[in-house]
């Protein structure tokens, strides 16, 4: 299948923060064919080894396989579900959002309401509606109604939006961030049918919280290299200052050169500058982002690791539609896939 095809798949799964079950399985099917074994840890990142000389670097590719989203916190005596967020989420995009929660009798689709704006005081309307003030409506008549239906305190949720292509380049859809991660791993999987290097194609969990699943899965692989695959923020929007975002969507994938939990090794940012350039690849240059990616965690593990973060300039991130283009998703996976072959001529 194509990289849009892999991608669609996987942005239409569910998987939040915690709870990436069904991700997992699907990316275990879809990596398959490419890797000599697949494992599954403690924590629950799948992990895919495609192996080379013993001699030559074992590489780590990390994409996060969860996404953001909520969680049940308390069942209202009316049938209401309040939730706590689960990941970065902005409360200002949270009202009338439909939501699907997932529970042990399967899923239950539902809205995030308030108090209406009709009888909201002045003051009221003027300001942002914090999470604790929603709730999520599944039409249930009571707290005994919405446990029939199967709701417990814990069950995840997750928004209600299906991947689409919207022009020969652009698509949008849920759980981006950091699902074409993933589907950039598993296209440079199928790239690389010889390579020296022993790759580690590695779903991690729980990024979204704390870039968990990076730091265990890096502990136990101990790899020469590692490369982040993930998004970050287009800036090509109205409102948004060069000086906080010049990372434009369909210019070519982002290298970072430092963000809030990462200095690019400069052996790892020269590796990818060369090939980039080599081969014709547009990319963008990105440095000062407040967040960070798995990249953070596996560069400090052990003894330390040169570590990256190749990147797909994203719209509307951590909320519940991402807008993206297929050309800097294919391009960055051209990139890793070039760096890998050239990489064991420098480590």
């Amino acid at each position: 299948m194509s990289l849009s095809e892999n991608l669609e798949k996987l942005s239409n799964a569910y998987g939040v923060t915690g709870r990436e079950e069904e991700v997992r399985n699907l990316l275990i099917k879809l990596m398959k064919p490419y890797v000599d074994e697949i494992t599954v840890d403690r924590l629950e990142n799948v992990i895919g080894v495609k192996k080379g000389k013993k001699s030559s670097p074992k590489v780590m590719l990390a994409a996060h396989i969860d996404e953001i989203g909520l969680m049940v916190k308390t069942i209202t005596k009316e049938g209401f579900l309040q939730f706590v967020k689960m990941g970065g989420i902005d409360d200002r995009i949270l009202l009338a959002q439909k939501v699907l929660v997932h529970t042990k009798k399967g899923l239950l689709h539902g809205i995030i309401g308030s108090k209406p704006p009709h009888i909201q005081k002045e003051e009221e309307r003027k300001k942002i509606v914090a999470y604790d003030e929603l709730f999520i409506d599944i039409g249930a008549a009571s707290r005994e109604d919405a446990e029939t239906k199967g709701v417990k305190i814990g069950d995840p949720v997750v928004f209600d939006v299906k991947y689409a292509k919207i022009s020969d380049d652009v698509v949008i859809g849920k759980a981006f961030d950091d699902r074409v991660g993933c589907a950039i791993m598993i296209e440079v999987l199928k790239m690389l049918e010889k390579t020296d290097c022993t790759i580690y194609a590695v779903g991690t969990v729980q990024e979204e919280v704390g870039l968990r699943g990076a730091t265990t899965s890096a502990f136990g692989i101990d790899p020469d290299v590692g490369i982040a695959l993930d998004v970050t923020v287009a800036g090509d929007v109205p409102g948004v200052k060069e000086f906080e975002s010049n990372m434009k969507m369909g210019k070519g994938p982002a290298l970072t050169v430092a963000d809030a939990g990462l200095i690019t090794h400069p052996k790892i940012l020269r590796l990818l500058l060369d090939v980039a350039e080599e081969n014709k690849i547009a990319y963008q240059l990105e440095t000062g982002l407040p967040g960070t990616t798995d990249a953070a965690r596996i560069s400090l593990t052990r003894q330390g690791v040169p570590s990256g973060t190749v990147s797909v300039a994203t719209r509307y991130i951590h909320s519940p539609t991402g807008m993206l283009s297929l050309k800097d998703a294919e391009n960055a996976a051209k990139l890793v896939a070039a760096a890998i072959q050239k990489l064991q001529k420098q480590f």
